[in-house]
């Protein structure tokens, strides 16, 4: 199951008790299903379940509606649908409206309390909204073909604290949250709490996760940039040591020297330590830098730069 899906499950799965939020929450199928007018209401959905929370909720409200299954076998369209004249006139009078409106409206007197406005999101959202998994990206949409129901969703929400930014795509008005804190509290205001903490989970992990990934490339780049110059060293050391040069060279150098053949693969902090006697890990560069310095002079090089 998508997790799109898993949110509208988990909003239909929370009831509204109050006569108000139930009509709010007809309002929200009626304003954002695919026609809301004086031929009645209907609403298209792919899930089954959605089709009968709709009718559930406008038996609560004393309207009957009806479910017909369209589409094809492969893709199956349920219709929720309130076209009996009766029915109609019942859900015009719910609602205030006469059915002749030449643009869809939010009719704020439908918001009788922040229950209402809870149940209108959600059931906007379960009509026209998608959801991206969270593993993969950040997006929450509204898609809608009413511009000026749009632009009054956008009001309604920005009082919420929630902003929705705008955009047309295919002709249609896509309103789309990208921020994580905000998709957050678009998913609770719904009623999608555990939705809400999953995406916070996803956060913390991905954020985890990401440390952990920068802390072990760079754990990485040093130690190739350790093997890198110990390598270097271990070629002039071996051929101060090919050439004679090594024994004539003074004890601290020599010692440096036999101590970095014998430990190869250890930084110079902990070589240093290792030596008898120990010297400080500034002292045990210089002491590599000049070991470098003499290999380049036997080699006729120029001395290369610290």
């Amino acid at each position: 199951m998508s997790f799109s899906r898993e949110v509208k499950q988990e909003i239909i799965r929370a009831p509204f008790e109050r006569d108000c939020c139930i009509a709010a929450a007809c309002y929200g199928v009626a304003c954002f299903g695919k026609y809301f007018d004086k031929r009645g209401v209907i609403f298209h959905t792919e899930q089954v379940t959605i089709a009968r929370y709709a009718q559930q909720l406008f038996e609560k409200a004393g309207i009957c509606g009806k479910i017909f299954v369209k589409g094809t076998e492969s893709r199956r369209i349920y219709e929720f649908a309130v076209k009996e004249p009766l029915e109609v006139e019942k859900t015009l009078a719910l609602l205030g409206c006469s059915g002749e409106e030449t643009a869809l409206r939010i009719d704020f007197n439908n918001l009788n309390c922040s229950g209402c406005l809870r149940a209108f999101a959600a059931s906007a959202f379960l009509c026209c909204g998608t959801i991206t998994d969270p593993q993969k990206e950040y997006n929450l949409e509204f898609t809608l073909n009413r511009r000026h129901l749009a632009k009054d969703f956008i009001e309604l929400m920005d009082k919420r604290g929630i902003t929705l930014h705008q955009t047309i795509r295919k002709g249609n008005q896509v309103l789309y949250i990208k921020a994580s804190e905000q998709i957050e509290d678009m998913l609770t205001f719904m009623g999608a709490q555990n939705a809400a903490l999953r995406l916070i989970n996803y956060k913390i992990y991905k954020d985890i996760r990401n440390k952990a990934n920068r802390q072990t490339n760079c754990e990485t780049a040093n130690i190739l940039k350790t093997i890198s110059a110990n390598q270097q060293c271990i070629e002039d050391i071996e051929y101060l040591k090919e050439t004679g040069t090594l024994e004539a060279l003074p004890e601290p150098l020599r010692l440096a020297a036999m101590g970095r053949l014998e430990h190869p693969e250890i930084s110079l902090a902990a070589l240093a330590v290792l030596l008898d006697p120990p010297v400080s890990k500034s002292g045990l560069c210089h002491r590599m830098k000049k070991l470098q310095q003499i290999a380049d002079t036997q080699r006729g090089q120029a001395v290369r730069p610290e």
